[in-house]
């Protein structure tokens, strides 16, 4: 399956929430994201540390974004198929994978485009903060799981949303932003902030057996390239990292 270009009527009107920011960052986020201290160096080596043997395996990469996960996991032996809900990030994508791993365009708010049982693991690296409703994207991650079928994602924790959004209500899945200026330029980048609670009994409801759940010092490594990054991300966790296994429901 390839569908790596939305028609009108599958974009809708309103589009998701991070939609316009993502299309813009794509190429700049495609370039300096693969090496920089949060995503290269903080976030990935505690996601992939969650992946388990993957050889011969269906991976779905939700929100693929410029394809770093997906090459990760075909260099393991996955056969991938990467999502993503802005062209300009599949197109990243295409550029990174070829014609190694199926690209489709998908909105993980909506019903995804896959029979039942289709993976054996599902990874999602920073991506679920722009989904409003976990509870039907984790029983959509769910049913497009093989029995026994990983799930292992990352996402902001909340705990570091709340302290710089202090003004909404913890309790709330709320609507803010954060400023980038990381990849070229300022770009706001709206999200979803969320109390754990509502993390946990979307993965629990969703049918999940939750297995790890992670919140890492950063690596040392980060101290020698950007000290005040390595500062900031010691005194409280900025990412959350969970890998649950399908269970019975």
């Amino acid at each position: 399956m390839d569908s790596e270009v939305p028609s009108d009527d599958q974009r809708g009107s309103a589009g998701p929430i991070a939609l316009e920011a993502y299309e813009a960052l794509a190429e700049a986020f495609a370039t300096f994201a693969d090496d920089n201290e949060w995503n290269g160096h903080y976030d990935r080596p505690n996601t992939v540390a969650l992946i388990p043997e993957v050889d011969g395996r269906q991976v779905l990469d939700a929100g693929c974004g410029p394809g770093w996960y997906s090459e990760w996991l075909l260099k393991r032996g996955a056969e991938v198929t990467a999502l993503d809900i802005s062209p300009a990030m599949l197109a990243q994508a295409r550029k990174r994978l070829g014609d190694r791993a199926a690209l489709v365009w998908a909105d993980l708010e909506r019903p995804l485009p896959f029979v039942d049982a289709s993976f054996d693991a599902v990874v999602s690296g920073l991506v679920l903060e722009y989904v409003h409703d976990w509870h039907s994207t984790m029983r959509e991650f769910y049913r497009v799981l093989k029995p026994g079928g990983v799930l292992v994602f990352s996402c902001q924790h909340p705990f570091a949303d709340f302290c710089r959004h202090t003004e909404t209500d913890y309790y709330d899945i709320a609507l803010v932003s954060d400023e980038w200026s990381s990849f070229g330029g300022k770009v706001t980048v709206p999200f979803y902030r969320r109390p754990l609670s509502d993390i946990i009994e979307a993965v629990i409801e969703g049918g999940f057996r939750l297995e790890r759940l992670l919140e890492p010092r950063p690596l040392a490594e980060i101290k020698d390239r950007d000290p005040d990054s390595y500062a900031t991300l010691s005194k409280y966790p900025h990412f959350l990292w969970i890998r649950a296994a399908k269970g019975e429901r």
